[in-house]
């Protein structure tokens, strides 16, 4: 048989039980890009995920000079050699996140994070065995200036806080060298792509129900697709989208256009819920390994075939595109 009745059969195959059984079974399809699939769907760090990073690496790094760089795959890095040496002696005051990104802030120069897919950061004692896949290696001397007075105070006296007389090193792996690491020199300009097109964060004070009202009502599609638009609001990938839209009751393929108005304010209070819920959990389950994404704890993402949470029918959970999409067909409208 040839690989195109290969590919015919197993399709039918496939079908057969969506043929015969019920509305919520879930579908496999074989095809290309199931290899492709394996990368995508993995667990891509997300608003929460950024925060709790933002928070330790701010409490942990502000007020040391950096020692020295390295970048073992150079790929990642975008800059040059020289300016990755100019950061020398420079010393951290702050760490922020912003959408997907975390931005770290010199006495002079500036570096932006941005993880995509497989990339992965965390702290790590100098002459520790190697990260695998380990991309680059930010070693910070001992602090020279004070705790940051606007530390997070879940951080306060935290025993993964690395010793202010000892050295620590900011280490990032990436399995695809996907994500990126850009060098922002004063008075030199750089793109970093994603950056200047996002929108207010989904996290941020500022986003109050009457600015998502207004927002929402210029984007049109699918509602799991406009919550990952990072200029509608930035932070929300894969994974808590479809946590926020079952919080809702709202399903991932519904369009933005047939929300009733208490239903575009539901979906709004469910974003600030989750997004603050999740940051919640993960205080208590990340550190001290930073590196290590946690997303167990979620109630319906990537749980398809288990009862709702909520219901009890049996989550359905679809990949369009390769992404995975885990909802309810009886509680989620």
């Amino acid at each position: 048989m040839g690989s195109s009745d290969s590919f015919v059969s197993a399709l039918a195959h496939a079908l057969l039980p969506l043929l015969a059984g019920p509305a919520n079974t879930t579908i496999t399809f074989p095809s290309t890009t199931m290899r492709r699939r394996a990368c995508d769907d993995r667990a891509v760090p997300e608003s929460p995920d950024l925060e709790i990073l933002a928070d330790a690496f701010h409490a942990g790094l502000v007020g040391r000079p950096l020692a020295s760089a390295e970048t073992p795959q150079s790929l990642v890095l975008r800059g040059t050699p020289a300016e990755l040496d100019g950061l020398r002696g420079q010393v951290l005051t702050r760490v922020v996140r912003r959408g997907k990104f975390l931005a770290f802030t010199f006495d002079r120069d500036l570096i932006i994070v941005n993880a995509m897919l497989t990339g992965r950061l965390g702290f790590a004692r100098p002459g520790a065995k190697a990260w695998s896949q380990t991309a680059a290696v930010f070693r910070f001397g001992a602090r020279l200036r004070n705790l940051p007075l606007d530390a997070a105070p879940w951080t306060a006296g935290a025993r993964w806080l690395p010793a202010d007389d000892e050295p620590v090193e900011l280490r990032y792996r990436d399995a695809t060298r996907m994500g990126k690491i850009y060098l922002m020199p004063e008075g030199v300009s750089r793109p970093v792509p994603g950056w200047d097109e996002q929108g207010p964060d989904a996290a941020d004070g500022a986003l109050d129900l009457e600015a998502w009202r207004r927002r929402i009502a210029k984007h049109q599609g699918e509602l799991k697709n406009l919550l990952k638009n990072q200029a509608f609001v930035a932070g929300i990938g894969n994974g808590y989208s479809d946590e926020i839209l079952w919080a809702a009751g709202l399903a991932p393929f519904r369009k933005r256009s047939a929300l009733a108005p208490d239903e575009v304010d539901r979906l709004y209070t469910a974003t600030r819920d989750v997004l603050a819920w999740a940051v919640s959990e993960l205080r208590e389950r990340v550190p001290p390994k930073f590196e290590v994404e946690v997303r167990d704890y979620l109630k319906v993402h990537r749980k398809g075939g288990s009862p709702c949470p909520r219901c009890g029918t049996r989550l359905s959970e679809l990949s369009p595109g390769g992404f995975v999409t885990t909802f309810c067909r009886t509680c989620q409208r």
